[in-house]
Order: C-alpha cells, then structure tokens, then sequence
C-alpha cells in the first residue's frame, strides 16, 4: 500500500508548512476491504466499493494497533489482521484502505492500495493479512 490521501496529504502539508494543527488518529486505525479497486474513486472518499456497508454479509473493519518500526518510509502490521468470517459472498477484493473510523462507509481514507492479487472471497471464507503481509510505505 503505497497512496495517501488527498485528506491525509492536505492535513500534513497545513501541519508542517502552515502551523495548522492536526489530530492524528493516533493507534486507532482500521483497515477495510475493497471490491473492484480504482484508486481515482478512492481518492475522491468515494467508499461505494468497499465491502458491503450492510446487510447480512458479516463484513467489518479491523483496528489495527500493532505496526513495527519504521525503517526508510516503510512498516507493516505485527499482527494479524483476520476479518469476520464472511456469511454472504464478498465477492473480488483486490484494494485495501486504513482509515480512522470503525464503520464501514464512513470516516476518512487515510492510505489505500490494491493487492497484489486479488481475492475472491465467499460465503463461510475469512479474509486474512498474516504478520508482516500488509506493507505500507511512503514514497
């Protein structure tokens, strides 16, 4: 995972170069799951694609706490990062965002990304980044 936000980016570039204050959301990040993903929709905070927001799918995102140190603009998750085990077809998962809000649909896209290969994930299936699976890194 490799983009930033426009939301990120503008918060940052007011903070360093404008003194603006920013509240960082801290260890309280979520990762969420992306069908079909088209950075230019995610870039625009459009979540249509992601996950289904309602209904009987099981599907969440995940608080994610645990990344290691950060060495030369990258860290990846300590942890794993396993989503509830989905209980109607997610369908193609191919992108991943971190945002700073629990509820799918909702909050802010801090970073997105797609995977490598994308996933089609059905009924009774558990989508899941081991430790060390999820890269981020700052280009």
């Amino acid at each position: 995972m490799s983009a930033m936000s426009t939301y990120l980016e503008d918060k940052l570039v007011n903070h360093v170069l404008r003194n603006t204050a920013y509240t960082t959301p801290g260890t309280v990040v979520y990762v969420g799951l992306i069908k079909y993903y088209d950075a230019a929709v995610v870039e625009a905070g459009t979540l249509t694609q992601e996950i289904a927001t309602a209904g009987s799918t099981a599907y969440n995102r995940v608080q994610v706490t645990g990344w290691d140190a950060s060495a030369n603009g990258a860290t990846q998750n300590t942890g794993a990062i396993t989503f509830p085990t989905a209980t109607a077809d997610w369908n193609g998962v191919s992108g991943v965002i971190i945002t700073d809000n629990a509820t799918p649909g909702a909050g802010n896209v801090l970073l997105h990304g797609s995977l490598t290969t994308a996933r089609d994930v059905k009924n009774g299936d558990v989508f899941k980044f081991n430790a060390g699976d999820l890269d981020v890194t700052f280009a």
